[in-house]
């Protein structure tokens, strides 16, 4: 590897990537999701925005490095980590029936409850 390519991965191993956790009383939780074929991975966004314009302003998050979030997801078996997925579904919005029978909801649902277990745009896997 050159010295160039050594610098950029070192670099890359430093970078702050923004993960998505759920809060269980004063712990933070890491977020796993599933990919298309059901196998589970982790997700992580160059910034705070682009995790919050997919998973809304709700969604609670953490900063982790690529390293300390690969040590976090190795030991339950998840070798799949997804930079800044896409969501490309649209959301679900129950079932048709019902939604014929019921009025509509006077505000849409937070955008924390879509579905983001979409296909993804980047993967890596190591």
């Amino acid at each position: 590897m050159s010295h160039a390519g050594a610098r950029s991965k070192a670099r890359d191993e430093h970078t702050v990537r923004h993960v998505p956790v759920r809060i269980v009383g004063s712990v933070q939780v890491l977020r796993l999701f599933r990919q298309r074929d059901g196998s589970r991975c982790a997700v992580a966004f160059s910034s705070a925005r682009a995790l919050h314009t997919l998973l809304g302003a709700d969604q609670a998050s953490a900063e982790l490095t690529e390293p300390a979030l690969r040590a976090l997801i190795a030991p339950l078996g998840v070798r799949r980590l997804v930079l800044d997925p896409k969501l490309v579904a649209p959301p679900v919005t129950g079932h048709p029936a019902r939604a014929a029978a019921s009025p509509a909801p006077a505000s849409p649902a937070p955008a924390s409850q879509t579905p983001a277990s979409a296909a993804l745009s980047r993967s890596i896997t190591s």
